[in-house]
C-alpha cells in the first residue's frame, strides 16, 4: 500500500468510528412503521428537556384501499395513549 491508500484507510476507519457516536433520525413512514416499536417527538420535551418518547401499544393498522395511511397505537406517561398516523408521521422519528 502506498502513502495514499494508508491515509484514505485511516481516515475510513475514523469516519466509521465517528458514526458510532452519532444518532441518526429516520423519520417515521409506513415501511419503518410495521417493525419499529419507540419513537421520538421531535419538537415535544420532557419537563427535563428531553425529547418525547413513547413505545408502541399494538399492531399498525393498514387499510387496503388506502395503502398509503397507517396507524399506530402508541402509550407514553403512566395514562397517556395516542396513534401516530399519516397525517403526523413527520413529528416522530425513530429512537434507536
Amino acid at each position: 500500500m502506498n502513502l495514499i491508500q494508508i491515509k484514505l484507510y485511516y481516515m475510513t476507519a475514523k469516519l466509521i468510528t465517528d458514526k458510532k457516536d452519532m444518532k441518526v433520525s429516520v423519520l417515521v413512514n409506513r415501511e419503518n412503521a410495521m417493525t419499529a416499536n419507540h419513537f421520538e417527538h421531535v419538537a415535544m420535551k420532557n419537563k427535563d428537556g428531553s425529547p418525547l418518547r413513547v413505545r408502541r401499544n399494538g399492531k399498525t393498522k393498514t387499510w387496503k384501499r388506502k395503502p398509503n395511511e397507517f396507524s399506530i397505537p402508541i402509550k407514553y406517561g403512566l395514562y397517556e395513549y395516542s396513534y401516530i398516523t399519516h397525517d403526523n408521521c413527520h413529528e416522530w422519528v425513530l429512537e434507536y
